[in-house]
């Protein structure tokens, strides 16, 4: 199998064969974090090799506007993020390396962040208790995405949930902020004095290559999936997942359907696809991935229209943290 992670900084042994569990020995020692209260099993937690901050967050952002951007093609995708007037594109060529961005916007600290092995891309507010904190890698995954923890109580986040899962702060839920995965020519266009992300050390990783080539064209998740998979759709098919319905369950429908019908409705919410966007876990380069296309979603009431929180992620990953939701396929 191909390398994953250049320069061993995302050294995945188990790819080729078991996963390791918290309950086969994974070691904690070394963390403040309160192991006597979880709301998941211990053994569901698995080792990706990397250890705490091994894949390390970007703490002090730093940014360019777009129109000086010379580095992100025109077709690579970027997370859109808008608070307050503040718009911000975190491209996935540099969010792949580093998953989490602890940052500023609009005056509002938030962590950007995004999980290759579930092409998972969430903003959350971080604040606890009405502090600002950073987030940072644990280094462990529950069913392929990655777990996060907080620098203050050192509890563990999921993330596609934003809920703790272990730790002081288990039962807690981060808020999540509607952001948009667009590629950086449609970024470019609407918002041309937006900031854009770029590396504090341009030599650090090898910023625009995809360290999980061909991911998206597997038949399953690597192997650092424990579970089950679901029967009824590919786990590899991409879903658009509403994650803030009224009804509080998700609702989803595969990337095909929407990409043959253009738009459609799922509740309240409208959704679009129109091609122009790269695969980032596709071709060694980013900016040669195949076509998935843009995907954009707004609430209607009545006659207004409002940002909604959703997600362009894998099945598999939809159906492991919420077997009960609605799929349209």
């Amino acid at each position: 199998m191909r390398r994953l992670i250049a320069a061993g900084l995302f050294v995945i042994a188990t790819l080729s064969g078991a996963a390791t569990s918290y309950s086969q020995g994974f070691m904690t020692h070394g963390w403040m974090t309160d192991f006597n209260v979880s709301s998941v099993e211990m053994d569901e937690i698995v080792s990706g090799g990397p250890p705490r901050d091994g894949i390390p967050s970007i703490d002090d952002p730093r940014f360019v506007s777009a129109t000086s951007e010379q580095t992100v093609q025109p077709k690579e995708p970027v997370i859109r993020l808008e608070i307050n007037g503040d718009v911000r594109a975190y491209p996935l060529r540099i969010m792949t390396w580093h998953e989490i961005v602890n940052d500023t916007v609009g005056g509002v600290p938030v962590a950007v962040t995004y999980c290759p092995l579930c092409n998972s891309a969430i903003a959350f507010q971080r604040q606890l208790d009405g502090e600002s904190v950073e987030f940072g890698t644990t280094g462990l995954l529950r069913k392929s995405d990655m777990i996060m923890y907080d620098r203050k109580t050192e509890s563990w986040w999921q993330q596609f949930t934003g809920e703790a899962i272990v730790g002081k702060k288990t039962g807690d839920r981060l808020t999540m902020l509607p952001v948009t995965v667009e590629s950086f020519e449609l970024f470019r266009t609407a918002y041309p004095n937006g900031k854009v992300l770029v590396p504090n050390h341009d030599g650090l990783r090898r910023y625009g290559e995809n360290p999980y080539v061909n991911y998206d064209s597997r038949d399953r998740p690597y192997p650092l999936f424990m579970g089950n998979l679901p029967s009824d759709v590919d786990p590899m098919t991409r879903v658009v997942v509403i994650k803030d319905t009224k009804a509080g369950q998700p609702r989803a429908v595969t990337l095909p359907r929407l990409r043959e019908d253009g738009r459609l409705r799922l509740g309240d919410v409208e959704l679009r696809w129109i091609a122009g966007q790269n695969s980032a876990l596709d071709t060694e380069a980013i900016a040669d991935g195949k076509d998935v296309g843009n995907v954009t979603a707004l609430r209607h009431s009545g006659n207004r229209q409002s940002a909604v929180v959703y997600d362009v992620t894998f099945a598999f990953a939809y159906r492991a943290f919420h077997p009960d939701g609605e799929l349209l396929k």
